[in-house]
């Protein structure tokens, strides 16, 4: 089947000719004569399939038609991040070239008088996220109530984000006897529920096993610790022995890590660029632009990059977390292996994400292979995660020790006879105690349990005190608050002297009567 066999106009095969298609994917095939005869539809499909040129293509036809009013968009596409929405954006400008429609983006980061500008001049086409779209819509400067055709991409995504509420709300604004297109690349019970809510009668397009991926793509675990200094060593491994790598993205769960990650591989020589949802739209496009155009081979990103961004050439995807949600895992590795490349994807597992592993094969229906063994080849964690503590330990015992004298702390060297006395004097005083080296550490031959140790007589720790008399002072080392046993005749309190205060007799009070 050719895309002349759609039912496409001459004017949109054109375009997509001269962009080098000749046969539709499955989801395009199967969408684009239901859309195209004005009939709801729900698509279901693995990302990467083309989702997006299903809806844009048959939309342009019907726009060849009518003419667009102020404020007033025929048709509303909406999106759950802002680069979904400037790559749908790109796809009407790719395959719009052959008509003048006025494409408006809705998307926040950008200036609202610009924005406002394009709405006064009449859109045709408005790509928006439902943040932005409702300010307009509240500050009065823009109207839905002619909305041919809505688009709801991304519906998983958007159930994920919370933008749930935002789109009931806009579903609203538009009119009732509107044409929907709903796509998702995964199906929960809530997605089919608003599946219902806003679709009449729809036909069900769905071209793969829901949460399933992609066959072109080799997927491997590699167990790691769960330190974050030993994650990114091992990230680094990876990325240097990986074969044909010519670009790969590196998926964190949090906005922070990912700063913290990119900043590490820059040190380590890595040509890497940073996107999360915390950073102004500017920096947002211009990392995606970079590496888009291959000049930044390394993307850290969160899951701001995991939905839907067509970037067809990503030879490696790598969890440097493991995901909360299954489902985030088939969106992650989707960036790799598409439009029928081979793709590999490689995820960074210790003990902690054993639960969240399960739930992944579960979802997806296979098991994942590991790479050079499995999470019963990492070593125990008190050898191998305790020894970093151990030593940042004896680094803050050594700052802030008090029995550093004054004229160590005063000297910014020390002598060799210095040194000596010190580690002689601490092999005398401390070969009895768990067998400490003269600066504080332990070593590992010195660490026999104390039950395997002979006995030895307790020596007293400290001289025998005569009790202090009543008159007597207190010495200057002598502690306050001494335990007091049964046979310690030490005063307490004043002891036998009475200031002369507290002789004198006091005058009774005198009643008020």
């Amino acid at each position: 089947m050719s895309f002349a066999d759609l039912g496409l106009s001459d004017k949109v095969l054109q375009a997509v000719t001269a962009a080098g298609y000749t046969e539709p994917t499955p989801i395009q095939a199967q969408a684009i004569p239901h859309v195209l005869a004005r009939r709801d539809v729900l698509g279901i499909a693995q990302t990467g399939t083309g989702k997006t040129a299903a809806f844009t293509l048959p939309m342009l036809t019907m726009l060849e038609s009518g003419r667009a009013r102020a404020r007033m968009p025929r048709t509303l596409i909406l999106e759950p991040t802002r680069e979904l929405a400037a790559q749908v954006e790109e796809n009407f400008e790719r395959y719009g070239t052959n008509h003048k429609l006025n494409v408006a983006l809705i998307i926040g980061g950008v200036s609202f008088a610009d924005q406002d500008a394009k709405l006064t001049r009449g859109t045709d086409v408005l790509i928006a996220t439902p943040g932005r779209l409702l300010d307009h819509f509240e500050r009065g400067k823009l109207l839905l109530t002619g909305v041919e055709l809505l688009v709801i991409d991304e519906a998983d995504r958007m159930l994920d984000m919370g933008f749930i509420p935002d789109i009931e709300r806009i579903v609203k604004m538009v009119p009732f006897t509107r044409q929907t297109l709903f796509f998702s690349a995964t199906m929960p019970p809530e997605i089919e529920r608003l599946a219902d809510m806003f679709l009449s009668n729809p036909q069900r397009v769905e071209v793969s096993r829901p949460a399933s991926a992609a066959t072109t793509i080799e997927q491997r675990l590699v167990a790691t610790g769960a330190e974050g200094h030993e994650k990114r060593k091992v990230l680094r491994q990876l990325i240097r022995a990986a074969d044909e790598l010519q670009n790969g993205i590196i998926f964190c769960n949090r906005k922070r890590d990912v700063a913290q990650l990119q900043k590490s591989l820059a040190n380590h020589g890595f040509n890497a660029a940073a996107l999360h949802g915390d950073m102004d739209q500017r920096a947002r496009m211009a990392a995606l632009d970079g590496f888009r155009s291959g000049e930044v081979p390394l993307l850290v990103a969160s899951d701001v990059a995991a939905r839907g961004l067509d970037i067809p050439a990503v030879s490696h995807v790598f969890n440097f977390d493991v995901p909360h949600h299954p489902e985030d895992y088939v969106h992650r590795i989707g960036r790799t292996g598409r439009a029928g490349r081979s793709g590999h994807a490689f995820t960074l597992a210790s003990r902690s994400d054993e639960r969240s592993l399960s739930a992944i094969e579960s979802l997806i229906g296979q098991p994942i292979a590991w790479l050079d063994g499995d999470l019963a080849s990492l070593p125990e964690a008190s050898e191998d995660e305790s020894e970093p503590r151990r030593r940042r330990g004896a680094r803050r015992g050594a700052k802030g020790s008090s029995d550093r004298s004054s004229s160590d702390r005063g000297s910014p060297e020390r002598g060799p006879e210095r040194d000596g006395a010190r580690a002689e004097g601490a092999r005398s005083e401390g070969r009895g105690r768990s067998g400490r080296r003269a600066g504080g550490e332990r070593t590992r031959s010195e660490e026999p349990r104390r039950e395997a140790e002979p006995r030895r007589e307790a020596e007293p720790v400290a001289p025998v005190r005569e009790p202090r008399r009543a008159n007597e002072p207190r010495g200057r080392n002598e502690p306050r608050g001494r335990h007091r046993d049964e046979d310690d005749d030490t005063p307490v309190g004043l002891g036998s002297h009475v200031p002369a205060f507290l002789l004198k007799p006091t005058a009774p009070r005198k009643s008020k009567d």
